[in-house]
């Protein structure tokens, strides 16, 4: 509790420096008067100081007082008004605004849980336990695959999914995006051809800008991917891979069907394609679907994954499983790119994720988000805000406005009153979903969300009438 009381006081003066309320040079208000204006207490404030002051921020003079030392950074209007507010939608806003914002904004349109959803005593016991293990863990690099008890631990779990990779043929990365790097860097080359849903995951479109290819967006359908556009992509383009989630679908909900799956397998069979089958969902399933990997054997599909969404997403540990052949070469390119992996992240995740609480977690997890499914489609409904499917499972729900509403207009607007969400095509290569909207279901409890929608759907509606 004091230390929160400590970081509230530090930050304070922090954001009094940043918006020149207090300049460099400039006096800061005694020990005894800042504590009663902040209804603190003084040594409160006196370790706030001195931690400042250790920071180089601040600086004492004998007799004076406290007084900023730092230079001070160039003003920037965005620490006064909310970040990129105007700035055009495109794959990486919704990301940089969810995790950009002050506590108070409200963000139904990230892709993670609240923090307050997560669990902390899990990941404090897990912390506590590998701080008491060997000392190497607290500083060595790790070996090139990764933590062994983590791998073996994943190649059970995959067992369950029916997927059948030995811990030799599973790599660990830092997180799910660095997996997804890591195997374009090995199978791509400028202006190679890459599918991917659309909509999908937004992140997959601003990652595979970075290497220069050309993205074909394959429609989406409620069982998977239109089947006359993947194959006539196929003989079109001679894709490189294709990037898709066969679990629970992002941003849809939706799950893949067995026979879905194996129409596609069979298009990529006679192909040069290969599939990255992105798993990041699969702890919150109630009845696991099918898996491209699975059917496969990993032998032309390669799937990834992380426990960013149900364990961490500050303690960061992602995987890659795939044919053995592929690993070796994987790994060379993860210590040409980042040299060990994290050491230190991989201990933590695998206590946290063999401690007996986790499994109840887990299962309360999904009831949780089912109630809260419930709740947020009842409230969108009353909005005229229809959703495409209701998910079986998960924390996201892809819904349709008014055909005459931009759901990027109403995103700014939202964004002005303190909630970020999620508009429809920064989800679509093709730009097909003007008038649909993302959103985390888990993120979606405050009344004060459907208050403001409804206020600003209105007044577009408005507007459009006039």
């Amino acid at each position: 509790m004091k230390n929160t009381k400590i970081n509230f006081v530090i930050s304070y003066i922090n954001e009094q420096i940043k918006t020149r309320s207090l300049t460099t040079g400039s006096r800061l208000p005694s020990v005894r008067a800042l504590a009663k204006m902040l209804g603190l207490s003084i040594s409160t404030v006196v370790e706030a100081y001195e931690r400042l002051a250790a920071q180089g921020v601040i600086e004492s003079k004998t007799g004076s007082g406290f007084f900023v030392s730092a230079p001070l950074a160039p003003l920037s209007i965005s620490e006064i008004h909310p970040k990129f507010i105007d700035r055009n939608i495109d794959p990486l806003w919704i990301s940089r605004q969810s995790l950009e914002a002050k506590e108070n904004v409200l963000k139904p349109g990230c892709g993670w849980l609240p923090n307050d959803w997560m669990p902390h005593e899990n990941i404090r016991k897990a912390i506590r336990t590998v701080s008491r293990t060997h000392n190497n863990i607290l500083t060595d690099y790790s070996t090139p695959l990764g933590l062994r008890p983590l791998r073996e631990l994943i190649s059970r779990k995959l067992s369950n999914r029916g997927i059948e990779a030995l811990s030799e043929q599973i790599l660990l990365t830092d997180s799910g995006t660095q997996a997804i790097d890591l195997i374009c860097r090995y199978f791509l080359k400028p202006n190679d051809v890459v599918l991917v849903d659309d909509p999908c995951y937004f992140n997959f479109h601003a990652l595979l800008k970075v290497h220069q290819i050309q993205i074909i967006g394959i429609p989406y359908t409620q069982i998977g991917p239109d089947l006359d556009a993947f194959a006539n992509a196929i003989t079109t383009y001679n894709p490189r891979l294709y990037i898709t989630n066969s679990g629970i679908h992002n941003p849809t909900g939706s799950v893949l069907t067995s026979t879905m799956a194996y129409q596609i397998l069979k298009l990529v069979e006679n192909s040069n394609l290969i599939v990255i089958e992105d798993d990041i969902f699969a702890d919150l399933e109630l009845n696991p679907a099918p898996r491209l990997a699975a059917l496969d054997g990993l032998c032309r599909v390669i799937q990834i994954g992380s426990f960013s969404k149900t364990l961490s997403g500050s303690v960061r540990t992602g995987y890659i499983a795939s044919k053995l052949d592929w690993i070796e070469d994987l790994t060379d390119i993860k210590i040409a790119t980042s040299f060990g992996g994290n050491h230190l992240s991989a201990e933590i995740v695998y206590f946290a994720l063999t401690d007996s609480n986790y499994r109840k977690y887990l299962e309360d997890l999904k009831i949780r988000l089912a109630k809260a499914m419930d709740y947020t489609i009842k409230n969108l409904e009353q909005l005229g805000i229809r959703p495409w499917i209701k998910p079986q499972a998960g924390i996201f729900l892809w819904c349709k406005l008014d055909e005459n509403l931009d759901s990027s207009i109403i995103a700014q607007k939202c964004l002005e009153k303190g909630i970020v969400l999620a508009p429809g095509n920064a989800f679509s290569q093709n730009k097909n979903y003007k008038n649909f909207i993302r959103f985390n279901v888990a993120q979606c409890l405050n009344p004060k969300i459907f208050e403001v929608l409804s206020h600003v759907i209105k007044h577009e509606i408005e507007q459009e009438e006039t």
